[in-house]
């Protein structure tokens, strides 16, 4: 995503999200508790755009996504979407799908590791929420359901046939994407689909002290290694290491790469500016 802005001012008031910043890391928590976190039309709209505008501030470092009450989030709104849905033509459809499609991409392109912190449920669009971040910290009991047969609809929604398979392989996410099967996360670990098993009730301290490492890193490093597992998803090897080479020729270049030296030849830790 570009950095530079526009003359508009950053959102301080988001209707449908809680946002909070401390030292570089942004938690944004899904905030309807009563509804299990569902999506609506509104949720969807201030993820994209939050994503975007918190995407060309260079103060962002990490971000934490993560659900009140009971559950992450148990995926788009019964009656404030599905119902709504059965009266939009087609041209309204596909802006909707379109849109929730957008959500994934940004959580993908934004130029900062993203945390998922999963509890009790996560299932259909929060299923590929949780998918589309970059760690994903859960409870032992949580689970992952991916719905979307089980509506009448295509598994393959808002890009979790390009990234599920690609997380935990073409037999593990057919079988989730096609049944629908809810996924406990002794196993999601085990498949690969999370990225740290959290105590019981402590995946949010868990993905909050990810985060933290996170941003104490070199940003600009792990940047352009989000980028780079991205966009090489797809690349032939010849066009990968020609990528990856031009990248770090950039990166010998930054003040990251000559401190890192200094402080090795110092001997104490490096001091990242992420430039």
């Amino acid at each position: 995503m570009s950095p530079f802005p526009s003359s508009a001012s950053r959102t301080e008031d988001w209707r449908h999200l809680r946002v909070t910043t401390h030292d570089g890391v942004v938690t944004v928590t899904l905030a309807r508790p009563e509804k299990l976190n569902a999506l609506t039309f509104g949720a969807y709209a201030d993820l994209r755009d939050l994503l975007a505008e918190l995407s060309r501030e260079r103060s962002v470092r990490a971000l934490v996504l993560a659900g009140e009450g009971r559950s992450f989030c148990s995926g788009g709104d019964v009656d404030e979407i599905i119902g709504a849905t059965l009266a939009m033509d087609t041209a309204q459809l596909l802006d909707f799908n379109r849109m929730t499609g957008q959500v994934v991409r940004a959580l993908r392109e934004c130029p900062f590791p993203v945390v998922a912190a999963v509890h009790g449920v996560a299932a259909g669009a929060g299923a590929v929420l949780a998918l589309a971040a970059d760690f994903r910290v859960a409870d032992p009991s949580a689970k992952f359901a991916f719905l979307f047969t089980r509506v009448g609809l295509s598994g393959g929604d808002m890009g979790a046939a390009y990234l599920l398979p690609r997380v935990v392989g073409l037999g593990h996410a057919t079988r989730l994407l096609m049944l629908g099967d809810a996924v406990r996360a002794p196993e999601a670990e085990r498949i690969g689909l999370i990225s740290e098993l959290a105590e019981e009730g402590r995946a949010d301290e868990r993905a909050a002290a990810l985060a933290r490492r996170l941003a104490d890193g070199p940003a600009l490093a792990l940047a352009q290694t989000k980028a780079l597992l991205t966009a090489e998803l797809d690349m032939p090897l010849a066009a990968s290491v020609e990528m990856d080479a031009a990248t770090q020729a950039l990166l010998m270049h930054g003040e990251d790469y000559t401190e890192f030296h200094a402080a090795f030849t110092e001997k104490r830790p490096p001091k990242w500016q992420g430039r």
